[in-house]
């Protein structure tokens, strides 16, 4: 069917230069035919639950790899590999704010639908159809479906699927280190990925019909629910993987500054890159008063009732919504206790701030700092704080100068805090939270973290491919401002890939429902890899982003940080020093800059 709208027409355009995992196809809603091929079926039994469609076995006992051929040849995923991952049997499994579930039958028998047309029963509300997916064709594979509305409309979507054993480790749910064959296994890493689509937002979704495209697997699909009711107050990205500690039956206290303030809280921790689950014994929320010291009794948190919880691999975990008072532009103190050993874990690296690790125990509840005896400037595991109520967030895709690198350390003086104060301050348009997602090193179009396994770089992988876990699924988010791109040309990158990359991002995040604003480029002349080829093409991309009506809005912050009388380089003014990154004053004139009416 082909849709006469002209938005339809106009994303198709859209996916013919899409280079993504991917693509949201059209928000319109149309009456959709019921297909002529197999419909008589379909229309007696309706949409059915996809367990019940199963007509593949993916997954192996190590023992009898011959019970299962998930891809023609005989390969299949052990079994083993994914209990040791935590995805056993059964689980719910949260990935990119979705909650899917892992199936139950045992290694052996059939657990997935090679997709083909046939129509899963699905409900809910939300944002986004999320499917747990792989492809077993040497390659990406990409189908279209259609989602059915309760209303009696649908909305057509479009599915990529990559590769179990060649796809892109950067966009992955979980890696395993094993691939179970009828001769042996091999010590090759088997993907599975979570992909999201758009719907309509707020109608009640009831079925999906799959694409029809050989070599296209679902494992899992669900509505990924709305976050209405809530706001992101403070957020971090995944930086990487590497080693810490090891942590041993200790707590950790992070000291995390507040934008929006809310009488609720809620606190989101993210396994983001593991290859194992990782436990949670308990955790709490306090006001900090000083260093690691708790104003008051500090308050403890459960995670579906209980009082800890194991993240497997690749998932995270919200913990419930409690009653506590969150003051905005306020310093928070939250600790958790890891009772197993921790030896890696994913990071945000550049926290700008000091928390804090305990001598052994669970010290989550202790209002005093005694305890806390090692200091560490990283954010391990917590990404997300929620608040309840409020206008929602305005997220902040960025690199090094948006994460605040060379701004004062524990003052809360990157860009992103003096936005969220100046929101605070005013009343022409609502105090929205503001979510950091700069991530130092980060890039808009090259992975520098590899996306898998224990990794001494923390630079993330690129914006294009954490789009979605960073923006997509943040809580109540309403509008992205993508501030990025100098790392790009300054290693080489030029201007049309960088335009290439923004371009994709905007795409995507308008399907969402999202405005999207583009801040230029600062200027960088006298840091070493800031050369006169490549401020060319910072100059060539500036200019792009001011012309191509890609935005609904641009923040041109060169224009506000570079020296009139040498426009290449920044006014010493708002140089920190290394003249690449803005100190406090520079990144003080690059919020008070913001026209706020944009966001």
């Amino acid at each position: 069917m082909r849709c006469p709208c002209l938005l339809c027409r106009e994303v198709r355009l859209v996916r013919r230069g899409f280079r993504g995992l991917v693509v949201v196809l059209f928000l319109c809603a149309v009456t959709v035919p019921t297909a002529a091929a197999g419909a008589e079926d379909e229309r007696r039994t309706g949409p059915q639950p996809i367990t019940r469609l199963f007509d593949n076995t993916a997954v192996s006992d190590d023992a009898r790899p011959a019970e299962a051929d998930f891809d023609g040849s005989g390969a299949s995923l052990s079994a083993a590999d994914l209990t040791a991952a935590g995805w056993t049997r059964g689980r719910a499994l949260t990935v990119q704010g979705a909650r899917l579930t892992w199936a139950r039958p045992a290694p052996g028998e059939p657990d997935n639908v090679v997709a083909g047309g046939q129509k899963v029963r699905v409900h809910g509300r939300g944002d986004a159809l999320a499917f747990l997916v792989a492809g077993s064709a040497g390659q990406d594979v990409t189908g279209s479906g259609t989602v059915g509305y309760a209303d009696g409309s649908a909305s057509p979507y479009l599915l990529t699927a990559p590769d179990w054993r060649r796809g892109p480790l950067a966009t992955k749910a979980v890696a395993l280190p094993h691939i179970n064959t009828p001769g042996g296994q091999l010590s090759e890493k088997a993907r599975l990925y979570v992909v999201t689509v758009p719907i309509v937002p707020g109608r009640q979704v009831t079925s999906v019909t799959l694409p029809s495209a050989a070599g296209l697997h679902v494992f899992a699909v669900s509505v990924r629910a709305g976050t209405a009711g809530w706001t992101g107050s403070w957020a971090t990205a995944t930086a990487g993987y590497p080693a810490v500690g090891p942590w041993t039956d200790r707590t950790l206290r992070l000291v995390v500054h507040t934008s929006a303030g809310g009488p609720r809280v809620r606190l989101r921790f993210d396994n983001t890159f593991a290859t194992a689950p990782v436990r949670i014994g308990g955790a709490t929320v306090a006001v900090q008063a000083s260093g690691a010291a708790a104003r008051g009794t500090p308050v403890p948190l459960r995670f579906r009732g209980a009082a800890g919880v194991e993240i497997p691999a690749g998932a995270q975990a919200w913990t419930d919504p409690v009653d506590f008072d969150v003051p905005p532009d306020t310093n928070l103190l939250v600790s958790f206790h890891l009772p197993g050993t921790v030896p890696a874990a994913p990071v945000h690296r550049l926290a700008q701030q000091r928390s804090y690790v305990s001598e052994a125990g669970d010290h989550a509840a202790d209002g005093s700092a005694a305890a806390y005896t090692t200091v560490i400037t990283s954010w391990p595991l917590l990404t997300g704080v929620d608040v309840g109520g409020g206008p929602g967030s305005v997220v902040l895709l960025g690199d090094s100068i948006t994460d605040g690198d060379k701004s004062t350390v524990d003052a809360n003086r990157r860009w992103p805090d003096a936005l969220a104060r100046r929101l605070l301050a005013q009343r022409e348009v609502p105090d929205y939270g503001v979510l950091n997602q700069g991530i130092s090193a980060n890039r808009v179009v090259g992975d520098r973290y590899p996306g898998d396994g224990v990794s001494t770089d923390t630079g993330g992988v690129s914006a294009v491919h954490r789009l979605d876990r960073d923006v997509l699924a943040q809580t109540s988010a309403r509008t992205v401002v993508v501030f990025q791109g100098v790392n790009d040309v300054r290693w080489g990158a030029s201007a049309e890939q960088v335009a290439a990359g923004l371009r994709e991002i905007a795409d995507r995040a308008h399907a969402r429902g999202l405005r999207v604003l583009a801040a230029t480029v600062l200027p960088c002349e006298g840091e070493a890899r800031c050369t006169t080829a490549a401020d060319a093409e910072r100059v060539a991309l500036n200019d792009w982003i001011r012309g191509a009506g890609v935005f609904d809005g641009v923040l041109d912050f060169d224009a506000v940080i570079r020296d009139p009388e040498r426009p290449s380089r920044m006014l010493p003014a708002y140089d920190s020093g290394d003249h690449l990154h803005p100190g406090d004053t520079g990144l003080a004139a690059l919020a008070g800059s913001v026209d706020l009416r944009l966001l």
